[in-house]
């Protein structure tokens, strides 16, 4: 393999890291950009669609199990997302700490629960025939790349959720009411906009997004019951990076996260550089502390 070809995979590994931290953060950015909450339960939603993924597969087997388990993972999740809005988050909103502790209980009391139901181990989800496929290139300056289908199907299923977001967030009159509660609650419950149901939709839709998630990492490798823990952190970060609520923001945290994690890969391993990652968002944070877009808005405030 050149070097030309080789810097062209490094590159495509840095967007597909990219791709798997913008699903797994959208829903944090949604959240806490909306309602300031931190919701420590939301790597157990991408192990929640995971689950739902291999179950679904059982009941569709075949190629297109894989595209029925999405649905499936992201009504799920927000459905679960929706309950678990409704009976903690809401009560405890005005109180960020309890929040916090609150959800960390609920993420270990469905670790539990998927250990019970589905063992310690892990379950696999095995990819459809159509997906288990690699495009090589054999001849020119990039002869030796390979691209994995199953890597081009998650940046491809990245770039439709992002683009429903948008045009959810941009074009509805539900992005409107968004819009509207993220930039000024008080002023939007005024004019007549349902804060409450506006909290209780946006927060379904991040662990819906977040259910997505979990079926893209179950073709990755087995479902576990702390699967999600291996992605939360890097998610809050990302958020964090971003610029807290902002998800053009956390799109393009995502890209410089997963583009300086396949570029530190190349000279050192992963744990190495998964702490290069931590002080280059330290030293970012120094310099740029409102993140990599800034968000007024009144939700931030105080």
């Amino acid at each position: 393999m050149g070097e030309t070809a080789f810097l062209i995979g490094q590159v495509f590994n840095g967007f597909s890291v990219a791709s798997l931290f913008v699903l797994a953060a959208l829903g944090l950015a949604l959240s806490f950009g909306l309602m300031r909450v931190i919701n420590m339960a939301h790597g157990e939603m991408l192990m929640l669609g995971g689950y739902l993924a291999y179950l679904t597969i059982l009941v569709v087997p075949g190629p297109l199990g894989i595209l029925a388990a999405m649905p499936v993972a992201f009504i799920g999740a927000a459905l679960v997302g929706a309950v678990l809005e409704s009976t903690i988050i809401h009560r405890l909103s005005s109180r960020p700490l309890d929040t916090l502790l609150a959800t960390w209980g609920v993420s270990l009391i469905l670790q539990q629960a998927a250990r019970d139901m589905f063992g310690p181990i892990g379950v696999a989800v095995n990819a459809p025939n159509w997906l288990n496929h690699t495009m090589s290139i054999t001849s020119g300056p990039l002869a030796g790349l390979t691209l994995p289908d199953t890597r081009l199907f998650i940046l491809l299923v990245t770039a439709l959720v992002l683009a429903g977001l948008g045009l959810i967030l941009s074009r509805t009159r539900l992005g409107l009411y968004v819009r509207a509660v993220n930039q000024d609650r008080s002023t939007a419950a005024a004019m007549g906009v349902n804060a409450r149901r506006i909290d209780l939709l946006v927060f379904s839709l991040g662990t819906g997004v977040a259910g997505m998630a979990g079926v893209i990492l179950a073709l990755l490798g087995p479902v576990t019951p702390s699967v999600g823990q291996s992605y939360i952190v890097p998610a809050f970060l990302v958020v964090i990076l971003g610029g807290l609520g902002s998800l053009v923001g956390t799109t393009i945290a995502s890209i410089m996260v997963g583009m300086i994690s396949a570029a530190a890969e190349i000279f050192v391993d992963v744990s190495v550089a998964q702490v290069m990652i931590l002080v280059f968002v330290i030293l970012f944070l120094q310099f740029r502390p409102q993140g990599v877009v800034a968000v007024r808005s009144r939700a931030l405030e105080g």
